[in-house]
């Protein structure tokens, strides 16, 4: 779905929201998460966006937003991190492969990373913005299984979408369509975009709590066919102050994969906590926007396109400049960029329907000896094209056609439409699939 269908799907709804929505490029990939266990190596391996003061034990006490001197995300005043489990490609040789983050539709040219929502209730209620030191996780990733009741919050949450090429297969709102909440069964061509809704009403008492996610619920009543993105339901009594209903998506790099896909049926791709199945998919959230511009931002940018140039509240990045913020991983091991023995932390791939076990093996701490490169797959596969940012002029393989409007598609391989970009923008090059007005 193109994003201007999606905002005419939005301003059509009978509960219109407004929003911001933005890219944030990768920071680190490590095993680090210091919600679940602070102070020392994760079990597995997560990626991190966000404000570059991102640490080991992420105490309550720093305040963040200041000790940050960047952040990957759009919005100078968010030092925010988000982050998730990674996703690897599971070799029929028995190694691995980080499957790698590409950039959504409509957002730019970040370097990976994911896109972040903050979305509005509905019908102009009142919206409080986080309060300094909030922390929230959504999710367990020991999970491998899952009962859900049709229409709850919970099973709307957590889900998958298969592209087809050039982002196709978009056909609704996150969360809603033809999205799983297991990973896909098939090879997807375009490749996988993972949805992940926070819940949005807070018991206005606790900034965290020792499960981080009890102080913190769903809004009551059946989800919308739309999925939680049109949610107008309102905060249970237990949990009375409505939030900014948060969301990431995050766009899998699937593609250069398909050459090695299993014939069999098999599914090979595997959570770095070794889950095959996606139900133990989860997302961890930290607040770190600088002091009061997130209910500002609230109250004064109320528009339902979520662009981050209408919000002048705010201060916008470049892509050079979200590009720029970087942080060197903590943690001595090989996480990412060639096919490895073994997932990170050792982690065995358990396929349940049983509780995964958590594993703790010594021999898998911090050091060169934890996660090491395995020799290469044996299969020989295509090579695949390095993803670029340089302005291109692409050669049109249709007439010029209309003007495609900013952060519209204006070329890539199988496209067919119109090259000429609105003034003001430039036809960018994203990969061999995908060109954008930027």
């Amino acid at each position: 779905m193109q994003w201007t269908s999606l905002l005419a799907l939005i301003a059509a709804a009978p509960y219109a929201h407004a929003l911001l929505r933005f890219p944030c490029s990768q920071l680190v990939t490590q095993r680090l998460d210091p919600l679940v266990t602070p102070g020392v190596i994760s079990p597995h391996v997560h990626q991190i966006i966000g404000g570059n003061a991102f640490n080991f034990t992420m105490d309550p006490s720093i305040t963040f937003e200041t000790a940050a001197t960047c952040t990957t995300c759009r919005f100078k005043e968010d030092k925010s991190n988000y982050w998730t489990a990674v996703l690897y490609f599971k070799h029929s040789n028995g190694s691995y492969m980080r499957v790698p983050q590409m950039a959504n539709q409509f957002v730019g040219s970040p370097n990976g990373g994911m896109t972040v929502y903050y979305i509005q209730p509905p019908n102009n209620q009142k919206v409080t913005a986080f309060a300094k030191g909030f922390r929230m996780i959504i999710g367990d990733p020991m999970l491998r299984s899952r009962t859900l009741q049709s229409g709850s919050a919970e099973s709307n949450a957590l889900t998958f979408r298969c592209f087809s090429e050039n982002f196709g297969n978009n056909t609704a709102a996150p969360g809603g369509g033809a999205d799983t909440v297991t990973l896909p069964k098939g090879a997807c061509r375009g490749g996988i975009r993972t949805n992940i809704y926070f819940p949005s009403c807070w018991d206005g008492k606790n900034l965290d709590v020792p499960d981080h996610h009890s102080h913190v619920a769903f809004p009551q009543g059946n989800v919308q066919p739309g999925g939680l993105f049109f949610n107008p339901g309102s905060c249970p009594s237990t949990h009375p102050v409505r939030l900014p209903l948060i969301l990431y998506e995050t766009v899998w790099d699937t593609r250069q994969f398909l050459n090695m896909w299993p014939t069999d049926g098999s599914q090979p791709l595997v959570y770095s906590m070794g889950d095959p199945t996606g139900y133990g998919q989860h997302g961890d959230y930290l607040f770190g926007w600088e002091g009061d511009s997130l209910q500002r931002a609230m109250d004064t940018c109320t528009d339902q396109g979520g662009q981050p140039e209408s919000c002048r509240a705010l201060t916008v990045q470049s892509d050079s400049q979200i590009n720029a913020c970087k942080q060197q991983p903590r943690i001595d091991e090989v996480v990412e960029g060639t096919y490895l023995r073994e997932l990170p932390g050792c982690n065995p791939v358990q396929q349940g329907p049983g509780t995964a076990t958590m594993i703790n093996d010594p021999a898998c701490t911090a050091g060169p000896g934890a996660s090491q490169p395995a020799p290469g797959p044996t299969t020989t596969a295509a090579p695949q094209p390095t993803p670029t940012t340089t302005v291109v002029t692409p050669v049109p393989s249709a007439p010029q056609g209309p003007t495609v409007p900013k952060y519209g598609q204006c070329g890539g391989t199988g496209y067919t439409g119109s090259t000429t970009c609105a003034a003001g923008s430039t036809c960018q090059k994203l990969n061999d699939w995908y060109s954008q007005c930027v």
